[in-house]
């Protein structure tokens, strides 16, 4: 036997191999994507232990989240106190895991917010067009206009404090205009295509053509755009909190502790230093496992 031909039977033997062996999903396609990133792997483990840190913080504190200990106040870093004590001799490090519990909740929960607005506004607008698509444009554009600043503001004067409820519905009721025009631009071109023909053509209702043969199409840019208004929602509470339009003072959250080191800057820059750093690990995290989900989900990439 040459040469040629053995390579040419190897070359059949691999061939049949890989024939034989069964396609693989886009889902895993795109995780195969995911775990050679190493950013967002980097993320995914630094938000897990983020978040069971916020879970299991009283397993891993001796103290409670308002807990007062007037014999330690504004105490150094020690066996006791591992990041030390504020001005009201509460333990650094409790609040610091109780807040991350709070600030989690409201990115989360605004993020999930927008995106159910979003998805609801943008496939309504996108598959049925015509007059329904321009007034709901229009609405979009007079959000993106609105000034959701001046509300708040007018909130804060009006109630004697705002609550994290409100809070949630507040971030997610201006938040979800860019995720609509996302997925209406991604539905304005998949319901030209063929397989959404062939669904009209017999007889399937619209609700179904958008849940069932639409919606698991636009499934990456929602999951990324959700994914991103986390960390950035978690950044608007830590705002509106350090400008004491957040969640009520007292309350353990990292903007509440921003804004409650502002007398210690100098002297005790660790109130500060220590919910500032973790809000800016939490934000990284999330936005590498964000850019690694955009390129994991691409459909036109080539690795």
């Amino acid at each position: 036997m040459s040469a040629q031909t053995a390579t040419i039977q190897d070359t059949e033997f691999l061939g049949a191999g890989d024939a034989a062996r069964p396609p693989r999903t886009p889902m895993q396609i795109a995780m195969g994507r995911l775990r050679k990133s190493p950013l967002a792997i980097g993320g995914i483990m630094v938000l897990t232990i983020i978040v069971a840190a916020a879970l299991f913080a009283p397993v891993l504190t001796d103290y409670g989240q308002n807990e007062i200990d007037l014999f330690s106040i504004n105490a150094r870093p020690s066996s006791d106190h591992l990041l030390g004590t504020d001005g009201l001799g509460r333990d650094v490090l409790t609040r610091l895991l109780y807040g991350g519990r709070l600030s989690l909740l409201i990115g989360v929960s605004a993020a999930i917010l927008t995106t159910i607005l979003g998805i609801v506004v943008g496939a309504i607008s996108g598959y049925y067009g015509g007059w329904i698509d321009s007034t709901l444009m229009r609405f979009v554009d007079l959000m993106l206009a609105f000034p959701s600043l001046f509300v708040l503001l007018i909130l804060a004067a009006m109630l004697d404090e705002i609550s994290v409820s409100l809070i949630i519905l507040f971030l997610g009721c201006f938040g979800w205009m860019w995720l609509a025009r996302i997925i209406r631009g991604e539905f304005l071109t998949l319901k030209a295509r063929e397989f959404t023909e062939a669904a009209r053509s017999i007889g399937v209702p619209d609700r179904w053509i958008i849940i069932r043969h639409l919606m698991p199409n636009v499934v990456g840019p929602i999951i990324v755009t959700t994914t991103l208004d986390i960390a950035l929602y978690m950044l608007a509470e830590a705002s509106l909190s350090f400008l004491g339009f957040g969640v009520p003072p007292g309350t353990p959250t990292w903007g509440n502790m921003l804004n409650e080191a502002r007398p210690f800057y100098t002297t005790r820059p660790l109130l500060a230093i220590a919910p500032g750093l973790t809000l800016t690990i939490a934000v990284l995290a999330i936005n590498f496992v964000g850019d690694g989900l955009r390129d994991s989900l691409d459909p036109h990439a080539t690795k």
